[in-house]
C-alpha cells in the first residue's frame, strides 16, 4: 500500500504542534524559561477553557544572599511640616520588620543601609461641589532616597522622586466619609512605605 507519508531529511527534528492555546502556551513559557533578559522565576498557568498565560513572579533565590540586615536612619526633611522625616521613616521600618526578609539593625552592622529625604510635602484642592466650594484634597509626599551596599560598596538602588498621593473628602459625599489632612497624610506614607519595601526586596 503506498503511503502519502513524507518523511523529512534524516536527523531532523519534528516542529511542534502550536494548533491549541495550552499547547501554544507551554511551548512559549518553554522558550520563556531559557531567555536571560527577565531573572525571574516563570511561572506558566494554563486556564480552564483551554486558554492561558506566562507570569512572572520574583524568585528569594535571586536576592542578593549576602545582604542580611537593613539600616534605615532617620531622613532629612527640607519641608515645612515637622516630624514628617519622623512618620517616613518610622513607616519604611516598620514595613521591612514586618516583612522580616531583612533585619533592621544598627547602621555600623547593616548590610545595606537605606537613606533618603522627604523632599516635598503638598495639601492642595482637588475638587469643588457645585457652589465652588473646595471639597476634594490631595496630599502628596516625595521623597529622594538612595539604597548602598556596603557589603560590596555600590549602590543597589536609587530614585530621587518617589511621589504617592492621597485624596480625601473634607464633607459626606456618596462612598466617601470626610477624612483630614492627617490621615490622609498618613496613608500617602504607608504607600511610600510599600514601594520602598517592593523596590528593594521584589525588584530582582
Amino acid at each position: 500500500m503506498r503511503s502519502d507519508a513524507h518523511p523529512g531529511p534524516a536527523g531532523s527534528r519534528e516542529a511542534p504542534l502550536l494548533g491549541t492555546p495550552s499547547a501554544f502556551l507551554r511551548h512559549a513559557c518553554r522558550r520563556a524559561r531559557g531567555g536571560r533578559r527577565f531573572a525571574r522565576l516563570i511561572v506558566c498557568v494554563l486556564v480552564v477553557g483551554g486558554t492561558g498565560s506566562c507570569s512572572y513572579s520574583p524568585s528569594p533565590a535571586l536576592f542578593p544572599p549576602h545582604l542580611r540586615t537593613l539600616a534605615v536612619p532617620v531622613f532629612q526633611n527640607a519641608t515645612n511640616e515637622p516630624n514628617l522625616e519622623q512618620e517616613v521613616t518610622e513607616a519604611i521600618v516598620n514595613r521591612f520588620v514586618q516583612d522580616n526578609k531583612l533585619k533592621v539593625v544598627a547602621e555600623a552592622e547593616a548590610d545595606l543601609v537605606l537613606s533618603g529625604s522627604v523632599v516635598r510635602y503638598v495639601n492642595a484642592v482637588f475638587g469643588f461641589n457645585a457652589r465652588e466650594q473646595a471639597e476634594e484634597y490631595q496630599v502628596a509626599v516625595t521623597v529622594a532616597l538612595t539604597a548602598r551596599d556596603r557589603v560590596k560598596n555600590r549602590e543597589m538602588w536609587r530614585d530621587d522622586n518617589l511621589i504617592r498621593t492621597t485624596n480625601y473628602f473634607v464633607v459626606d459625599t456618596p462612598g466617601q466619609r470626610p477624612q483630614d489632612a492627617v490621615s490622609a497624610r498618613r496613608d500617602a506614607i504607608s504607600k511610600i512605605a510599600d514601594a520602598v519595601l517592593n523596590k528593594t526586596v521584589e525588584g530582582w
